[in-house]
């Protein structure tokens, strides 16, 4: 089968679109015709060798963490998932990824994925959607008539945590560039300020923050909550302040596999509550090019990258 991987630590000419052998599932696996994985910039950090403490891969290694495809092969006694399901899952981090044709998934990774949905597409909702999941409700808390303060809504995760605060009746209060004011008002913000933050004197109780910030600005944003809020923050290198004598709690986010939340996510896509946001598609072929294009201008959204179709 095809797969892209890399042998050694490095820039995106490390990565090789290169023919490897088709793993088989143990117990509780199964594997995954690919259909498409996405690119996520962790996959950046963990090729370079940045994140070789955290997320320790062994190599070669394929990346790849978001997957949708259609199961392929069961492991032994593995239950609740069926030959031939189409199914979407947020890989182990440190395990094999989803840029190759088949890979090898935990069964109780995996949720299914209705027959209406684009399996292409639905791959790249894992990881950015259970981040914004996990932000707004597990960390963030948040319920109905409460104002949050998204920073970085015009991302992937911004746009999805707006689209999540909307459901759960919140008033959202949303930065992004003035070319995304338009998009991020459409998926669901009430009010979109300049992502400066120039003139935001409100409070909020709730602060999500999706973009690197100084440890000034991100200092200044505890005044902006009220008493017992919280800011959470994805992109935080140092503990995220908060202020006890106000009960305001900091909190950096890790994001983890859930399969409930990722199933719950997956339902509203279904159901047209949350828009399902892919900017571009690019072969498999094309993983490496894409790597390198990421390291030098932003990507315009989220790159869903297409497995080769069987027989190619």
């Amino acid at each position: 089968m095809k797969a892209v991987r890399f042998h050694r630590f490095g820039g995106p000419e490390v990565l090789r679109y290169e023919d490897v052998e088709r793993p088989d599932p143990v117990a509780g696996e199964v594997r995954i015709r690919v259909a498409a994985t996405s690119f996520n910039s962790v996959d950046a950090g963990i090729r370079a060798g940045l994140l070789r403490g955290p997320v320790p891969v062994r190599l070669p290694h394929t990346p790849g963490i978001d997957v949708a495809g259609t199961v392929d092969a069961l492991g032994p006694g593995t239950a609740d998932v069926a030959v031939g399901d189409h199914v979407v899952g947020f890989l182990p981090m440190t395990a094999a990824g989803a840029a190759a044709e088949y890979v090898i998934a935990p069964a109780e990774a995996l949720t299914g994925v209705p027959r209406q949905l684009s399996l292409t597409d639905v791959a790249a909702l894992p990881l950015v959607g259970l981040t914004a999941w996990q932000a707004v409700f597990d960390h963030g808390n948040l319920t109905a008539g409460q104002r949050v303060l998204i920073i970085g809504a015009e991302g992937t995760i911004g746009g999805y945590a707006v689209q999540l605060a909307k459901e759960a009746r919140a008033h959202v209060l949303a930065t992004a560039s003035p070319h995304r004011t338009t998009w991020v008002t459409a998926v669901g913000a009430d009010e979109v300020v300049d992502r400066t933050l120039t003139g935001v004197t409100e409070r909020v109780d709730l602060v999500l923050d999706f973009t690197p910030l100084s440890a000034y600005r991100m200092n200044a944003l505890v005044s902006l909550i009220r008493d017992g809020g919280t800011l959470v923050s994805t992109t935080a290198e140092r503990p995220v302040p908060g202020d006890g004598k106000r009960g305001v709690r900091g909190v950096g986010l890790r994001v983890r596999g859930d399969t409930d939340q990722l199933a719950d996510l997956v339902a509203r896509v279904g159901t047209g509550e949350l828009f399902l946001d892919v900017a571009h598609r690019v072969a498999l072929a094309d993983l490496p090019a894409l790597h390198a294009r990421a390291m030098t201008t932003p990507l315009p959204g989220k790159v869903v990258v297409l497995a080769p179709r069987p027989g190619r």
